[in-house]
């Protein structure tokens, strides 16, 4: 296979990309660390829970224009699809990123296309480029280097990735132009260019507004519960205004951008965004007080009825209907709710996932059924369904049943 395309990453963004390019013909090369994945890619599978993604990896690995390896090789485009995570100190770690530019560093010759569209810290973008230039000095003017977020919503990522406006910043006019040119093969929607800088600001502002508004909706069920408002009417009714548009309140707010993203503005600019920052630590806390509720409940239960409370904790991932359990409020609130517990009072409920690797997983009729305490932590289509026994003791933070 002679690839024109090398995707670095075959996660829930690198694989979705790899798959849509190759379905236009492009021959593309998917490169994972995870032998694994790079296996399950090969046999025409995927390794992830994406609606139609089987299908077009399935079709696009048949037809030989898509291929996964532990290895990158010679190609016209490069793009950077790894995790960027954050330290214990909510410091951005781009090593992924560096990791994987060094991985392509010997491949890149004249004309190539160097592309990152992991999240990234502004001026990421500028580092790889002073890191491609410092080994490589050769190729000074010789290559094009941008930045190209994505912003797609996990369950609708196939649709989105083609349908969604792009922002696309290079280090220099020809290489805005260049991605430009690559992008507009595959993505229907308007692509705006500008330099990497602001590109790779725009994708943090995008994911810090949302956190920020989903942290207004979260301290705003805070205070109907003291207050003993239901949230879900009192948002409702307020939305009734023409100029007001509150979001829902969860048991915190999860995934690897809305999450994560603002952290890479505060640890840059820890003065200046102070609505930011204290949007991340109403969000954090949510997810503890959540926590708090399931075991004042489970008192409130056991020295009502003289023994301990089955409970059941439905849900693990970040949002409905995805197994992606990145930086989820419900694993946390699952974590904090069993410590120092015993197991056997507990259901850990999570239908979008076969096993996990910490938590025994039971079904979630069987857990509705068996527990006196149900606390709803993630919204998913499933548990909608439920018809929930009136001696139930539920607990709804995820609106299931407003």
């Amino acid at each position: 296979m002679n690839p024109e395309v090398v995707t670095i990453g075959l996660g829930y963004i690198g694989l979705p990309t790899s798959a849509l390019i190759a379905s236009h013909g492009t021959n593309v090369l998917g490169v994972d660390i995870n032998q694994n994945i790079v296996d399950t890619i090969n046999e025409g599978k995927i390794h992830i829970v994406e609606p139609d993604l089987d299908k077009i990896v399935s079709t696009a690995v048949s037809k030989g224009n898509l291929k996964a390896s532990t290895k990158a090789i010679n190609a016209e485009v490069f793009l950077i699809v790894v995790p960027t995570p954050f330290k214990e100190n909510h410091e951005p770690d781009i090593s992924f990123v560096e990791s994987a530019t060094k991985g392509v560093i010997p491949l890149l010759k004249k004309g190539d296309l160097y592309i990152i569209e992991s999240t990234s810290p502004i001026g990421t973008t500028e580092k790889m480029q002073q890191l491609i230039f410092a080994s490589r000095p050769e190729l000074q003017g010789a290559i094009h280097i941008a930045y190209c977020p994505e912003r797609v919503l996990p369950g609708n990522v196939m649709h989105e990735l083609v349908e969604n406006d792009r922002v696309i910043g290079g280090v220099d006019q020809a290489s805005t132009q260049k991605a430009i040119l690559f992008y507009s093969k595959y993505v229907k929607g308007e692509l705006h260019g500008t330099n990497a800088r602001t590109a790779e600001m725009c994708k943090l502002v995008e994911n810090s507004s949302r956190d920020v508004q989903i942290a207004f909706a979260n301290e705003l069920s805070l205070i109907c519960d003291k207050a003993d408002i239901n949230v879900w009417e009192l948002i409702s009714l307020a939305n009734k205004h023409p100029r007001v548009n509150i979001l829902q309140p969860g048991c915190g707010v999860g995934g690897h951008c809305i999450a994560v993203d603002p952290y890479f503005i505060v640890s840059d600019y820890p003065m200046e965004s102070k609505i930011i920052g204290t949007a991340r630590e109403v969000n954090n806390y949510k997810s503890f007080w959540c926590a708090e509720k399931i075991q004042n409940e489970k008192l409130q239960f056991e020295l009502k009825h003289g023994r301990k409370p089955k409970t059941a904790l439905m849900g693990l991932a970040f949002k409905p209907n995805i197994d992606d359990l990145r930086e989820s409020p419900a694993k946390y609130i699952a974590q904090k709710v069993l410590q120092n517990s015993n197991n056997e009072d507990h259901f850990i409920v999570e239908p979008n996932i076969e096993t996990h690797s910490v938590y025994k997983l039971t079904d979630y009729k069987k857990a509705v059924k068996e527990a006196d305490i149900i606390a709803l932590l993630v919204a998913h289509d499933e548990f909608k369904k439920l018809h929930i026994s009136g001696d139930k003791i539920i607990l709804d933070f995820s609106g299931v049943k407003k």
